[in-house]
């Protein structure tokens, strides 16, 4: 469910959504870590002005803690 939402929503944000990909690795019971890859020149529109951006993604991943009981991180990379 999350993978499919940062997929569909961070591909409306870029301008190479063809280069978005997600990974979502156990870190921990009860905690995962999501990485967005992302092209180099569409990392910036990932994170946005002062970080706005991925604190409003990371606002919404935070909903679905309430409902499955994971916490997340979220970082953004760029794509190899």
């Amino acid at each position: 469910m999350v993978k499919d939402f940062l997929l569909s929503y961070t591909k409306l944000l870029v301008n190479n959504p063809e280069d978005i990909s997600i990974e979502i690795s156990r870190i921990d019971e009860g905690f995962d870590e999501i990485t967005i890859f992302a092209n180099s020149e569409d990392i910036g529109k990932l994170i946005g002005k002062e970080g706005r951006m991925i604190n409003s993604i990371k606002t919404v991943i935070s909903g679905c803690k309430a409902k499955g009981g994971t916490n997340y991180r979220v970082n953004v990379k760029a794509s190899e």
